[in-house]
């Protein structure tokens, strides 16, 4: 942890950041609660704009809609029982996603709402089917706004802050970056608003224990996270390879800027990379769901190719799996060569076996993906 670090490898992990999830929370959204700062979301939209036409794709996590019906409906403070909070979202959101499909548009993104409750990354066809969406949307350079589901959730199913929503977001879309758009400046050792003597934090790694202890605290009453949360979304956003930043949201060009690789902020490392905390994700899981038996061409594709495993390459099918599970690739001598996600269950795969990915859609009567195990999801064990 230091107040300074590698400004090079600083700026490197910024700079190369290709997929970006920004979270800015409901105080910048509504501007402390007075409404939505209509200044404020065309400023983030003219910056993600940039990002897009600079190649990068990016993804917006938004509070606000809660605070946003709170000043529609005239509520001074924010209320505690479960149904009124969502009824507040039913009429905030109206007005929250208006203003980011208008204020995209004028620099020329188009949009898309995505509202998501923990139930839906939970479960595994969910999790998988949201990540397909988005990743679809990013493909078609279409910026996914979010929020959490907040007119259906109940205590049970609630994130509880769209920091951890956030993290959530970077884990299941694999982003390279988190950045987390706060009323601070960063991170401090104290609360500087009571310790004046609170050193701040450049860049420390995510998941260090010791920064939990210097994040308490709570939140404003229009928004439920403080720093704390920020820290743990860190932390689990790091779980799949994603960098954390944590900046003042009204910093002038902020996210152009850290994009360039100026280091703004607290820039919390995530200490292994993307696809290598994937990959060893896959290459650990313990218990296989099954496996597919694939045919020469097959294993010297994914082996020697780096290539992905489609259907025409499968001989056989073992196991009973669902959609999304870890299963074996095996030689056509029975010898585990790979492990990867399936994009289809055990039944379905059977049935696409020695089929070209063309017929998908004839057999199933959908196309999941034109991959059984895409490459990104694969690893090679022999």
């Amino acid at each position: 942890m230091s107040a300074a670090g590698d400004a090079g490898g600083l700026s490197a992990v910024l700079g190369e950041a290709r997929r970006i999830v920004v979270k800015v929370g409901s105080s910048l959204v509504t501007n402390e609660g007075r409404g939505l700062d209509e200044t404020a979301i065309g400023e983030w939209s003219r910056q993600l704009a940039a990002l897009a036409a600079d190649g990068r794709e990016v993804i917006m996590v938004s509070s606000g809609a809660i605070a946003e019906g709170m000043k529609r409906l005239g509520w001074a403070t924010r209320p505690h029982e479960i149904h009124e909070l969502q009824a507040a979202a039913a009429v905030g959101q109206m007005g929250l996603a208006q203003m980011y499909e208008t204020k995209l548009r004028e620099h020329g993104l188009a949009s898309a709402q995505v509202l998501l409750t923990h139930a839906d990354l939970a479960d595994r066809e969910r999790y998988l089917n949201a990540r397909s969406t988005l990743l679809t949307l990013l493909g078609l350079r279409v910026v996914p706004v979010i929020n959490e589901n907040d007119t259906v959730v109940n205590d049970e199913i609630k994130f509880g802050d769209n920091d951890t929503l956030g993290a959530l977001v970077a884990n299941l879309v694999e982003a390279d970056l988190l950045v987390i758009l706060t009323d601070q400046k960063g991170l401090y050792s104290a609360d500087p608003r009571k310790d004046p003597a609170a050193r701040f934090i450049q860049e420390a790694a995510a998941g260090d224990a010791a920064l939990e202890a210097m994040a308490g605290g709570a939140g404003s009453s229009i928004g439920r996270g403080g720093m704390i949360t920020k820290v743990l979304a860190a932390k689990r956003a790091a779980g799949s390879g994603a960098s954390t930043v944590i900046a003042w949201g009204r910093e002038p060009d902020c996210l152009v800027r850290l994009a360039r690789g100026e280091i703004i902020g607290t820039l919390l490392v995530a200490p292994t990379q993307k696809h290598q905390a994937r990959k060893r994700w896959i290459a650990d899981h313990l218990q296989l769901r099954g496996a597919v038996t694939v045919d020469p061409g097959a294993v010297a594709k994914l082996r020697d190719e780096g290539k992905s495993l489609l259907p025409i390459g499968m001989t056989t099918v073992d196991g009973d799996f669902s959609r999304g599970d870890v299963i074996a690739v095996r030689d056509p001598g029975g010898r585990e060569i790979a492990r990867g996600l399936a994009n289809y269950a055990a039944a379905e795969a059977r049935l696409l076996c020695r089929k070209p990915s063309s017929d998908i859609e004839r057999l199933l009567g959908y196309v999941a993906e034109p991959e059984m195990i895409h490459r990104t999801n694969l690893v090679v064990t022999r």
